[in-house]
């Protein structure tokens, strides 16, 4: 690996093969060298999970060329932590993770493995973000996806990023010609209404699949949710320290009993 170029590590949640990755390889590609350490399967929703109940697999492959890349049998997360430890001989200056097929807009932001890599990387001190195109179609297309990708990409190895920050951007699904920037947003108060559909296997046996809407009652304009429903792509601010730093002086005056 050269010591001069900026180093980039690749992962993502939806598998080593998806084509939101090989098109945020191809947006980066050309700002320093790159390395993928991603998943060999789809590990959607997967959240910030860690594999710790089974060995992890680490293989590298080909099919990305000249390209140094791994497929680990792991969760986005424990990509991250692999390629920290066992593949890269340095701290890399950028992280990226996606392009995930599929919003990780407010709420989302949680339960996403895209996120969740980008999350670990942060907490390893490495500038990172992860990016989404809010369309779920195998065939999307990535070409509005790949652009904003690389602008954000230049301005992290260029500006840097503040300190336990990491950066949540959502693309709609529009056209080229119909996006109006990017919008620096908060996170928009939102959550599913989830329900378990319940039914039977061929043997008669009872199981659930998980099934929901996505609930907005935000009306902000300076949300994500309404970025992307106007025609922006959504960029917000992330930190991994979940603090409720607000709440802290209503706690303290607390009964002191509580704190003895």
């Amino acid at each position: 690996m050269s010591e001069k170029k900026p180093l980039i590590l690749v992962s993502n949640d939806d598998g080593i093969t998806a084509p939101g990755i090989r098109n945020l390889v191809d947006a980066v590609k050309h700002l320093g060298e790159v390395v993928i350490v991603a998943p060999d399967s789809p590990q959607s929703a997967m959240g910030h999970a860690v594999t710790i109940s089974k060995p992890l697999r680490l293989y590298q492959t080909d099919i990305y060329g000249d390209i140094i890349a791994y497929q680990c049998s792991g969760t986005p997360a424990d990509c991250v932590k692999l390629a920290v430890d066992k593949v890269l001989h340095r701290k890399p200056d950028l992280m990226v993770s996606g392009i995930n097929h599929g919003s990780n807009s407010s709420i989302n932001v949680l339960y996403s493995g895209t996120m969740s890599a980008a999350m670990e990387a942060s907490i390893e001190g490495i500038p990172a973000v992860g990016f989404s195109l809010c369309d779920f179609a195998y065939d999307a297309d990535f070409s509005l996806a790949k652009k904003i990708a690389a602008r954000v990409a230049e301005n992290i190895l260029e500006f840097g990023l503040p300190t336990a920050t990491l950066l949540n951007v959502n693309i709609p699904k529009i056209a080229e010609n119909e996006f109006k920037g990017v919008r620096i947003c908060r996170q928009a108060v939102a959550k599913w209404k989830e329900e378990f559909d319940e039914r039977l296997d061929p043997n008669g046996r009872k199981y659930f699949w998980l099934t929901g809407k996505f609930i907005n009652n935000d009306t902000g304009e300076d949300t994500d949710e309404w970025a992307l429903a106007n025609n922006y792509a959504s960029m917000v601010p992330v930190m991994f320290d979940l603090t409720a730093h607000h709440a802290m002086p209503r706690l303290n005056s607390w009964d002191n009993s509580i704190k003895k």
